[in-house]
């Protein structure tokens, strides 16, 4: 069982920064890939970006490429996302999400465990 909380998100202008972290409860983090997820209200819940075990591979959505980090601290069980020239349609609430594998995925349902989200909100 892992339970993941996430935090740092609020609110910053178009162009700002803002870093999310996502630290997890219980043993063994280092053998879970982690993804980052966001849902925006009436749409449907997208990848933004993923990263593997050992965070020797990350992937990203083309909506995030180049502006967003994700990184990992397996001493620290946590799991960072790096958001940098924000938009206002990156709002949403951002989600970290475990996968007991050696292979991160884009799709949601393969992930074992969420967190229970934090909002970004990125003015105009």
């Amino acid at each position: 069982q892992v339970q993941l909380v996430e935090s740092g998100g609020g609110l910053v202008q178009a162009g700002g920064s803002l870093r999310l972290s996502c630290t997890a409860s219980g043993r063994a983090f280092s053998s879970y890939c982690m993804g980052w997820f966001r849902q925006a209200p009436g749409v449907e819940r997208e990848f933004v970006g993923a990263i593997t075990r050992s965070g020797g591979t990350t992937d990203y959505a083309d909506s995030v490429k180049g502006r967003f980090t994700i990184s990992r601290d397996n001493a620290k069980n946590t799991v960072y996302l790096q958001m940098n020239s924000l938009k206002p349609e990156d709002t949403a609430v951002y989600y970290c999400a475990a996968r007991q594998s050696f292979f991160a995925s884009t799709m949601g349902r393969d992930y074992d465990y969420w967190g229970q989200g934090t909002q970004v909100t990125v003015s105009s």
